[in-house]
């Protein structure tokens, strides 16, 4: 098994990668965590010196080319999975945070990183697109132009950085990273469970919708929270 999936009595769902770019493991764990009436939460963590550097082409075997590969990565896509996923989500990123790796985090609602996390999307300088949804997901997250250096050209910046630009929320001593992220996480499983996902669902169609539609969404998602008070 090399995605560990831990459901804790606080609500916090942790997936733990040992090796990301195990497609069919990750669409199980993510699900799973949907399905769990109990889990608040989703804390994604990696274990080893980094996040992730990228796909491993190999978990792919004898396909006839990188794109021939990419093809079959489509086919077995867990990147939805995550985003669709009702409850908050929290990455914790360490070490190189690269490609897929880095579109798996921008999927999340909320992203810590180690002091020294090199962040980047290399896949143009390889020939090809980023193709977990990161021209989207960063898109969304910096707008267009301020995503097009990451996208085209490659780009890759620091925690420090990636802070700056909002890529990350916080960053924090590398030592304290596991701690941080899961305060954070506590924090997030403690509030009212339907709120956190009708917030979580008001900041994502905001995102597609106009100013007055958006409003009037919100309107609806707050009735909604506000009628389950006592």
């Amino acid at each position: 098994m090399t995605v560990h999936l831990d459901f804790g009595d606080d609500g916090i769902a942790t997936v733990t990668l040992a090796r990301p770019e195990t497609r069919d493991e990750l669409i199980a764990a993510f699900t799973a965590v949907r399905d769990a009436p109990h889990a608040r939460v989703l804390l994604l963590r990696a274990e080893g010196k980094h996040f992730s550097a990228g796909a491993d082409l190999s978990e792919f075997g004898n396909a006839a080319n990188v794109f021939e590969a990419r093809r079959i990565r489509w086919d077995r896509d867990p990147w939805m999975h995550l985003w669709h996923l009702p409850q908050p989500t929290l990455a914790a990123l360490h070490g190189y945070a690269l490609g897929a790796g880095l579109e798996m985090a921008l999927l999340c609602d909320l992203r810590l990183a180690a002091a020294g996390t090199r962040l980047g999307l290399p896949e143009t300088t390889l020939g090809m697109l980023p193709a977990a949804a990161g021209t989207q997901s960063l898109g969304r997250i910096l707008g267009a132009p301020a995503a097009t250096a990451h996208v085209m050209l490659g780009e890759t910046i620091d925690a420090d950085e990636a802070a700056r630009r909002g890529i990350v929320h916080r960053v924090v001593n590398t030592d304290a990273l596991d701690s941080e992220a899961l305060a954070a996480a506590q924090q997030l499983s403690a509030l009212d469970p339907e709120v956190a996902r009708s917030a979580k669902r008001a900041l994502r169609i905001a995102a597609d919708l106009s100013l007055a539609d958006g409003l009037a969404a919100e309107r609806r998602l707050a009735r909604v929270g506000a009628s389950r008070q006592p």
